[in-house]
């Protein structure tokens, strides 16, 4: 009773002490390391449940980023699991990103090029398969990798990224105060779902059937908010949080991100930038609020994480059931002069993998380059079910599991990204590769790719591909082994304009009305007739260039 007590989240989210969270955590270890991996073994499949946040920092899930705000259910699955140094998201925004790691494939083999086009509603998961193998399963929260979601604005934008025209698609980054120190729950969509997936847990850890789990839980968080102020069609801009979050963050240690002046930036960058509404001026305290409030986000997004990890405790089921953490993809936070995601740096690629449970490594950081793609495989390996398929990724459970029979395979010496959304005026692609991170294009513009020094180089401020071209062409050989990176982006082209074009027939004559007053309404005004012929010229070019390639 004793430890119920003390373990109990209520205790965690209503007092608000640091010394309360401490004895939370070290408890939790205390009592996973005295009930021992033996009982576990004793249970030939483990449960398995995947708690996947959205536009999480993966550097927060180390130091020195860990500093900067205080996550103690992460840092619990860093002390008893394997925290992965050098994660990345496939594809860096929501639906891409999901579509890989639910189908274990890269994003040009789905087509999953935008939020609006990803997997089929019948697409085989892992989780169908977890299923089909005598896994009780449930989904619950943000799944986000099907066709057909997110926003009118969301996927015109995709569509016209080649179109001639420079117009703010964003609302300016902002943060938001909301409640007072005794406010915890500023998601409520997150708790819900939250309190349904531990319901969850409890009601089946109560049930006398055999056979074991496998719970999702998709969280929104810390995903900025929607600004509410700009209308109905508004992205989401605002950094929502209550003082009692940002007691979490350590503000003297943020940082004000070094910027590079606008003109001295990568073209495809500015874009990002002016797309996002963030070419405007900040004062260093915007800056330093909208990064607190994110990292306060992360904190709140933690305790969710920490209620889930409560209820397998609660109920006796924590020492048989691996526990991932991950994101989508990460948050920029104002890094590089941007917010959100659809960039290939650090702060947007980069994310959080956790993986604890019996039989695995405890407190092991790995520096081997993964990805999301990796956990399909991975999830059927713990589950002992065969992959099926033509699968990009490969399993982690070589560099996680305790047994030497998994000690000699094999694992890949680099990790691979791609982007062909909104906000970006050209496919993307990333190699990362030692201390190499490589990226390229293959519109048609006259750009050159980027390369950075990880090492010397973590601001990612240098691009150095022309002091360095024996590096750019064995990392683009080997990119070019992946993938055919021009043929993919003509694919996308292809699609924009087909997708677009078959949209604005649908229209009729509500088009002009309607697509200038999406949320690029306010720059589209200043002159609609000429962003309108933008367009016009746009599909008409578009269209004899794939007459050419298709006679």
């Amino acid at each position: 009773m004793l430890f119920r007590r003390v373990f109990s989240f209520t205790s965690i989210t209503s007092g608000g002490h640091e010394a309360v969270m401490n004895i939370i955590v070290l408890g939790f270890i205390f009592l996973s390391q005295q009930c021992g991996q033996s009982i576990c073994q004793k249970v030939s499949k483990p449960n398995i449940v995947m708690v996947m946040s959205d536009a999480f920092d993966g550097r927060l899930s180390f130091d020195p980023g860990s500093k900067l705000v205080q996550l103690p259910y992460t840092n619990y699955l860093r002390q008893l699991g394997s925290t992965f140094l050098n994660a990345y998201t496939n594809s860096p925004i929501c639906c891409p990103s999901r579509a890989a790691m639910w189908s274990g494939q890269y994003v040009h083999l789905t087509q999953s090029w935008n939020n609006y086009k990803c997997l089929d509603a019948n697409t085989t998961t892992w989780m169908d398969l977890l299923k089909e193998n005598g896994y009780r399963t449930k989904m619950i929260g943000k799944l986000d990798y099907t066709s057909g979601a997110h926003s009118v604005s969301n996927r015109v934008e995709a569509w016209t990224r080649d179109v001639q025209f420079l117009l703010r698609q964003e609302g300016r980054p902002v943060s938001e105060l909301v409640g007072n120190k005794s406010t915890v729950k500023i998601m409520s969509k997150d708790w819900e779902n939250t309190d349904k997936a531990t319901q969850w847990i409890h009601q089946t850890a109560a049930s006398t059937t055999p056979e074991p789990f496998a719970l999702y839980l998709g969280l929104n968080l810390p995903h900025p908010y929607k600004t509410e102020s700009l209308g109905p069609t508004a992205g989401g801009s605002t950094f929502r949080t209550s003082p009692y979050w940002l007691t979490k963050v350590n503000s003297d240690l943020i940082s004000v991100p070094k910027w590079l002046p606008l003109a001295a930036m990568h073209p495809v960058d500015y874009y990002s930038t002016f797309t996002k509404n963030c070419s405007g001026v900040f004062t260093d305290d915007e800056v330093k609020s909208i990064r607190a409030f994110y990292y306060a986000m992360c904190a709140e997004t933690d305790a969710m994480l920490g209620q889930v990890i409560s209820a397998l405790r609660e109920t006796g089921v924590l020492n048989n059931t691996v526990v991932i953490f991950t994101a989508d993809h990460g948050e920029l936070a104002m890094e590089h002069r941007q917010f959100y995601k659809m960039s290939m740096f650090e702060g947007s690629s980069h994310v959080p993998l956790l993986i604890m449970g019996p039989g695995l490594i405890s407190g092991q950081q790995v520096n081997q380059l993964v990805s999301l793609v990796d956990l399909y495989p991975t999830v059927l390996e713990i589950a002992g079910i065969s992959a099926v398929g033509n699968l990009s990724g490969q399993s982690l459970l070589p560099l996680l599991s305790t047994s030497i029979a998994f000690s000699n395979q094999q694992q890949k010496a680099w990790a691979f990204s791609e982007y062909h959304g909104c906000n970006v005026n050209a496919s993307t692609y990333m190699l990362r590769s030692d201390q190499w991170k490589y990226i390229t294009y293959a519109d048609g513009l006259s750009v050159s790719a980027q390369l950075f020094d990880l090492t010397l180089d973590k601001d990612e401020l240098h691009n150095v591909v022309h002091k360095f071209p024996d590096v750019q062409a064995h990392l683009e050989k080997q990119l070019r082994s992946i993938v055919d990176y021009p043929k993919v982006s003509e694919a996308v082209h292809v699609y924009n304009k087909k997708a677009f074009g078959a949209w604005r027939l649908s229209l009729g004559r509500n088009y002009s009305q309607v697509i200038g007053n999406l949320r690029w309404h306010v720059d589209w005004q200043k002159d609609a007739l000429a962003n309108e012929r933008a367009i016009d010229k746009w599909l008409y070019v578009l269209t004899l260039k794939i007459n050419v390639f298709n006679p």
